[in-house]
């Protein structure tokens, strides 16, 4: 397995390792857990090594083209310094994966997820022109993420980036805490926060800075299972949960991202019938009616019928019930919807729910 420039200080830090994608990290930290992790980043702010993640360079004469062909969202509209939440399909329309798009001055950056790194930079070489140059630039590259509302007061100590001036999907590059960084306000959980991309030899000492500097503000170190908890309060979707090879982006709730009308794309031609005759299933949002947890897989009933399946299911330590994501046969996703969820053999009262479940201020 993989480490990231992080693993010392996490096992320093008391970090319980466990595999993912390839990788050893930190599931939740010794002496703080999951909800406590979950707190600091709803409350005040947290910091997550998230290292593990895929970034690759795009960089030619024709990367806006190849992009355009490529990817779901339309990156023409991107302006220099802006990010772009889009998503990668097959011609199927089922989803390769969700990903940043970064448009710098002479290139584009995407940021992909950790276990699809190698099966995305596969997908996009094999059907890169000529004019495109493709690097993977993962295993060069940090990426830490800043997180909750003391963020920017964390963040400040330590470059003279004029962080107030860095809108929501923008970015800067500049130097934070002496090191060149590239700055995103981008996040997973919701709250104000920064994404920093790093050199993998810059990190330890960008990390160490951050939690010393956050310590007027109780900053904890936090793991995947906070990262999972605060996503799924948002209903921000998982790569291999909630959408992958088997759903596309109008079922998942994603067509805000699909730009059908930028022209001919990946999975264009079956989206727009899917997008006009309507898809067979739904993702939902529901609550949990008493204190029992949804799981990855369990049944979704109504009137004693399966109409679908759990994605993901989690205890919300800021709602303090039981929250989940699932795929329902469509007509069965409205709002105020009853259901049951099967939770090994008892069937337990839930409700379809607007997303999200958690509103940021």
């Amino acid at each position: 397995m993989k480490r990231t420039p992080l693993y010392d200080s996490h096992l320093k830090a008391g970090g319980k390792m466990v595999e993912f994608a390839g990788y050893e990290m930190p599931v939740q930290y010794a002496g703080i857990g999951i909800v406590e992790e979950h707190r600091a980043v709803r409350e005040r702010v947290g910091l997550f090594d998230v290292s593990h993640m895929g970034e690759f360079k795009v960089s030619g004469s024709d990367s806006l083209e190849f992009l355009q062909k490529m990817t779901l969202n339309d990156v023409s509209k991107l302006e220099v310094n802006q990010a772009q939440y889009s998503g990668i399909c097959y011609e199927d329309g089922g989803m390769v994966d969700d990903l940043l798009v970064y448009k710098f001055e002479d290139h584009y950056m995407l940021v992909v997820n950790a276990s699809n790194i190698e099966k995305d930079f596969d997908w996009f070489d094999s059907h890169k022109p000529e004019g495109v140059e493709l690097i993977n630039e993962s295993d060069d590259t940090a990426l830490l993420a800043l997180q909750g509302k003391y963020s920017k007061d964390v963040l400040n100590k330590l470059t003279s980036l004029a962080l107030d001036d860095i809108k929501y999907y923008r970015f800067e590059i500049g130097s934070v805490s002496g090191k060149e960084a590239t700055v995103s306000r981008t996040g997973y959980t919701g709250e104000l926060g920064f994404e920093l991309y790093l050199k993998a030899e810059d990190a330890l000492e960008v990390w160490n800075d951050l939690m010393s500097a956050g310590a007027e503000f109780d900053i904890k170190p936090t793991g995947l299972g906070a990262r999972d908890t605060l996503r799924l309060e948002m209903c921000y979707p998982l790569y291999g949960n909630d959408i992958d090879q088997t759903t596309n982006p109008i079922e998942a709730g994603l067509g805000w991202i699909t730009k059908l009308n930028k022209g001919d794309f990946i999975g264009s031609t079956l989206l727009r019938q899917i997008k006009e005759n309507g898809p067979s299933k739904r993702l939902v949002a529901f609550e949990m009616e008493r204190k029992a947890i949804p799981r990855h897989d369990y049944e979704i009933l109504l009137d004693d019928k399966i109409i679908g399946k759990v994605t993901s299911g989690t205890f919300s330590p800021t709602l303090r019930i039981g929250i989940g994501l699932g795929y329902v046969r469509a007509g069965n996703h409205k709002p105020e919807t009853e259901i049951k969820i099967d939770i090994r053999g008892r069937y337990e009262s839930a409700k379809i729910i607007k997303p999200p479940f958690y509103k940021p201020e």
